[in-house]
Formats: C-alpha cells, sequence, structure tokens
C-alpha cells in the first residue's frame, strides 16, 4: 500500500489536513484495487450489458386521470380530462399526454396492479416488499441485488447508481443495501459522491509523478520476475486509470448533448415538489447517459403526485413536463439501439381514490394502480389487464406489484427466485416463490 499526499486543505473546522489516495487501501473483500482488476481479468467480468432504469413518481399518480381513463363513468369519478387516441388502435390516453400517445406502440401500460399497501414510500416499488418487510428484514434495493449479482460492465462506471435526492419525507428517499452491506450501495451522484469522483486532491501532474515513481520501482523488479510484475504493472495501471477516470462524470454532464436532445427532454427544475421529487427532466437525459456509459439499474425520482387537493389543476401543470421527458426517453433508447437491452419502468407507490373529494383531488388508493414499461426487448404496444367502471379495482388479469420486480430481473437475465448472500454470508430470496415475470411481456 502507498498513500499519494496533496496540497494541505483547511477546513471548516479550523484544522489543517492533507488529502490523500492510499491505492492500495481501494478495497473489496479484502482485495487492494489493484489485485481485484488483476482478479477481474483473470476470471473474465460479464460483458453483456443488460440494464434498467426505474422512474418513481413520488406520492403516486392518478392512474384514472392518465392512463386509464373512464370517460364513461358518473362526473365525480370520471373528472376534468378527456381521453385521445393514441399510435395503437383501440388504446387511449389523457389529453395531455399526446407525446407518449405518440409511442404507445413502444410501450406497455399494465392497469391492474394489486398487492400495493397505503403507505407514501418507495420501498415496495424499489425493493418489492413494504416499507415494515424491508425495514425489519434489511431488504435491499433491487439495484443492490443487481450490483451484487451481476457485478459492473466497466470498471469505471459502478453498477447500480441512485439519482434519487434527499425527498423531505424519508420514507419516500432510496431504501439502501439494506442486508447486502455497503459494498452493493448505490452510488449517489450528487454532493459528496460526485466531488469523490473526480480527484479532489491531487492533480493530474502529481499523480503523473506518483505513476513515474511507481514504475521506477517496478523496473527493478523486472530483473527479477518480468512476467509477473509486468502483469502487475498493468493491473496497477488500471487502478490509476480508474482513480484518474471522470468517466462517471462526464456521463452525468447533460452538457455534452446536443441541444436538440436535451430540448427534446426538457429541461424541468431541480427544485423539489411538495415534500417529493422535483421534476427535473435532465435527470432522465442523465440516466441514459449513465446506462450506455455501463450502469446497470439507475434509479430515479420524478415529480410529486400526491393530489389530495386541486388535482386537475396539479396534473395540468405537471403532466406536460412527465408527458415530454418519459416520451423521449422512449425515443431515445430506441433511436440509440437501447431498446432491447435497457428496461424502462415507471411507476408510484399507489393509484388515487375513484371519486374525487371535496377540495377537487384524490385521495390514496392502494386497492389498484398502473405502470408503464418499456424497452428491455419486451412486447410493447399493448395494455394489460383492466380495472372496473370507475378504476377502482382490478377487473382482469390482476398483476402483483413483486411481478413487475420480477420482469425486471428477468429482463437483466437474473432470477428473481435464487439466493444472494448478505453481509454476513447467509443466502437470502430475493423475492418470494410466487412473484413471477408478466408473462404477456417477455
Amino acid at each position: 500500500m502507498f498513500t499519494l499526499l496533496g496540497r494541505k486543505h483547511r477546513y471548516c473546522d479550523g484544522l489543517t489536513r492533507r488529502g490523500f489516495l492510499k491505492v492500495g487501501g481501494l478495497a473489496m473483500g479484502g482485495l487492494s484495487l489493484p489485485q481485484l482488476l488483476k482478479a477481474e481479468d483473470h476470471a473474465g467480468i460479464r460483458r453483456s450489458h443488460k440494464a434498467v432504469i426505474m422512474v418513481y413518481l413520488s406520492g403516486g399518480m392518478a392512474h384514472q386521470d392518465t392512463f386509464d381513463l373512464k370517460p364513461d363513468a358518473p362526473a365525480e369519478v370520471r373528472g376534468e380530462f378527456r381521453p385521445i387516441d393514441t399510435v395503437v388502435p383501440g388504446v387511449q390516453v389523457c389529453e395531455l399526454l399526446p407525446k407518449m400517445a405518440a409511442v404507445m406502440d413502444r410501450v406497455a401500460v399494465v392497469r391492474s396492479i394489486v398487492g400495493l399497501r397505503d403507505e407514501h414510500s418507495s420501498f415496495q416499488n424499489v425493493t418489492g416488499y413494504p416499507m415494515s418487510t424491508s425495514l425489519r428484514e434489511g431488504r435491499p434495493s433491487f439495484g443492490s441485488v443487481v450490483a451484487r449479482l451481476a457485478g459492473p460492465v466497466d470498471p469505471l462506471v459502478p453498477p447500480f447508481v441512485d439519482l434519487f435526492p434527499t425527498m423531505q419525507h424519508r420514507p419516500y428517499n432510496s431504501p439502501g443495501p439494506g442486508m447486502l452491506g455497503s459494498a452493493a450501495a448505490g452510488t449517489k451522484a450528487d454532493g459528496e459522491d460526485l466531488a469523490s469522483m473526480k480527484l479532489r486532491f491531487v492533480s493530474s501532474d502529481q499523480f503523473g509523478a506518483r505513476r513515474q515513481l511507481l514504475a521506477s520501482f517496478d523496473d527493478f523488479r523486472r530483473a527479477v520476475d518480468s512476467a509477473g510484475v509486468e502483469r502487475l504493472d498493468a493491473s496497477y495501471r488500471r487502478a490509476f486509470d480508474v482513480l484518474t477516470s471522470s468517466k462517471l462524470a462526464d456521463a452525468m454532464d447533460v452538457e455534452k448533448e446536443p441541444v436538440a436532445i436535451r430540448d427534446r427532454y426538457g429541461r424541468g427544475s431541480p427544485q423539489h415538489q411538495g415534500d417529493g421529487a422535483p421534476e427535473w427532466n435532465d435527470q432522465l437525459l442523465v440516466a441514459r447517459r449513465l446506462v450506455e456509459a455501463g450502469a446497470r439499474a439507475v434509479t430515479v425520482a420524478f415529480g410529486f403526485w400526491d393530489t389530495h387537493g386541486n388535482n386537475f389543476g396539479v396534473l395540468k401543470e405537471r403532466l406536460p413536463a412527465f408527458d415530454q421527458a418519459i416520451s423521449a426517453l422512449v425515443e431515445d433508447l430506441h433511436q440509440r439501439g437501447l431498446a432491447q437491452d435497457v428496461t424502462l419502468v415507471v411507476w408510484g407507490e399507489f393509484g388515487r381514490t375513484p371519486k374525487i373529494n371535496k377540495d377537487a383531488g384524490r385521495d390514496h388508493w392502494a386497492p389498484v394502480n398502473s405502470a408503464i414499461l418499456a424497452g428491455g426487448g419486451m412486447r410493447a404496444g399493448q395494455v394489460i389487464g383492466s380495472t372496473d367502471k370507475i378504476g377502482a379495482h382490478a377487473a382482469s388479469r390482476r398483476v402483483h406489484y413483486q411481478d413487475v420486480l420480477a420482469t425486471i430481473y428477468h429482463s437483466l437475465g437474473l432470477d428473481s427466485h435464487t439466493f444472494v448472500k448478505d453481509a454476513a454470508d447467509r443466502p437470502v430470496s430475493i423475492l418470494p416463490e410466487a412473484a413471477r415475470p408478466i408473462r404477456e411481456l417477455i
């Protein structure tokens, strides 16, 4: 192990510290980074690049005002919006979603999701379990499971990147790695984590000088054992590449995209809505850039949809940005040749009440919800399941929410009934035996 020292820095606590990088100490499972990279070369890392982008709609979007309208229901149920035709014959969506209507042949809508609890949290969507179960049993985010089982595609890019901001309502925030431990945690690509993606205390020139010093030691070793030292040199060279690479930070820089692409997605705003997520369209473009760079799982929290009051006024304001961003991502995955390998899932924690309340809002409704899926080589251009005349309950093809998670794992080539070892090396099932991929999509 060796330590690279940078310039002195004085922090706000009054202490003077040296920035340092311990190359040998960047470890996983007891291996230093060079050793890990060397072992990875020997074993052969999986180069297939299946990936998933999950968009979590914090607060729960009204299913009957977006993708499951009930125009023939009584006025106190059907609301203000009229349905419009999509490119798929017989399938309609809300009039505020014209761009989604134009890409519906590349999307599957599940209108009959059941099994959800009335709880304002991301746990059911992200872990596949209710919040109480997740916390009690340490159930991890699906991204952490993917990171543990599939590993990285590119050693310079983490397999799981979590774009969730820190939201005021704590249960909306990312569940974390749970029983899998910090090694499987998603990279929180904001704040300090984003800063740590680049060399902060040691300049590239300084790093180059240390590299030359290391090379001089290797010259001596080469005289003893040329073959072995050359291999060690290659591993250390890759270790330097990881530490000096800005590939992940570059992937998050949407300024590198053509203006036309950014305009297609729309910009949105990083300003939080209520106690939930911002409607920040740039984050969806970042998600696409991340999977292209090598991430296997990316989670995005998008918008705030807890419309207890003024439901229709809020949706008139927010659905156009949603329409633009989600349809752009669907189109982009196809145009960039990613639609066979990258799965997109868009959903919230529950639906909304059929009956409009006294405040012109819709309250929580756990009995049924809708979800959008696209890409991943799935069969698109279809609607799966239906609800009754007022959108209160599933009328056909009940799809348990855990089946959505099973479909995600299947799209990644992972068996959701296999076991993953927790931080204590104990085997734990990913999802219950009853969870199955949605057959109509496969």
